[in-house]
């Protein structure tokens, strides 16, 4: 058992290194008119009056802002690197968590009267959106994303070195989620976003690893 333990854990530390994804191999969902992948780069022209909304508060549901996207299973760590050149209230670009229409995170920068906010929406059914005011605006950002059992928990950074939790939020435990980058111009005519040093890094399941330790022999 002890054996069998530390193949799996060998095995696991070793996916952690080589499942850097690649750009080329994702999925569009709403696809925009303009876009680009360059090495590591994704640019996008971000199509006019898009959005992820559900319901609350405004009374509309939206569902067609562009999202660029790979399929994950199990917990994981995902990170990527968010600029734009924003120009009109509610642009917003950054890293979506998505079982489906009615389910999911979308995390990022948020331009609002001028001002740049570190922006949450959490979608179940219904949307919420929680933003932290920053005092000057910002060449980029770094979001990372970290799923363990039913709970995602967001970070951000100016640097990709001291990372700050924006955000602790449920998602379902044990279903596959679709996981990248999105950005949207609900009231505008668009802009230009570009994301690069995308990666999503596979964490061995928690509750298994704690069985296997506490089981080994």
């Amino acid at each position: 058992m002890k054996l069998r333990y530390l193949i799996m854990a060998f095995a696991a530390t070793l996916s952690q290194t080589i499942m850097a994804q690649t750009l080329e191999k994702m999925n569009w969902f709403n696809e925009p008119s303009e876009w680009n992948i360059k090495g590591d780069r994704l640019t996008m022209s971000v199509t006019p009056n898009s959005d992820y909304w559900r319901i609350s508060h405004y009374g509309f549901t939206v569902d067609d802002a562009p999202f660029y996207y790979a399929e994950y299973g199990g917990e994981f760590e995902a990170k990527v690197k968010v600029t734009g050149d924003y120009k009109v209230r509610f642009d917003q670009a950054g890293m979506m968590i998505r079982i489906d229409h009615e389910n999911y995170i979308k995390c990022g920068i948020e331009f609002v009267d001028g001002k740049y906010n570190l922006s949450t929406v959490v979608t179940h059914h219904t949307s919420d959106w929680s933003v932290i005011e920053l005092d000057k605006p910002i060449e980029a950002l770094w979001i990372k994303a970290v799923r363990r059992l039913d709970a995602i928990e967001i970070f951000y950074s100016f640097d990709d070195k001291e990372y700050h939790m924006m955000r602790n939020a449920w998602m379902e435990a044990n279903r596959p989620v679709k996981i990248g980058m999105f950005a949207a111009s609900p009231d505008g005519n668009g802009f230009n976003a570009t994301f690069s040093n995308f990666k999503v890094t596979h964490l061995p399941d928690k509750v298994r690893t704690d069985w296997l330790r506490q089981n080994a022999e």
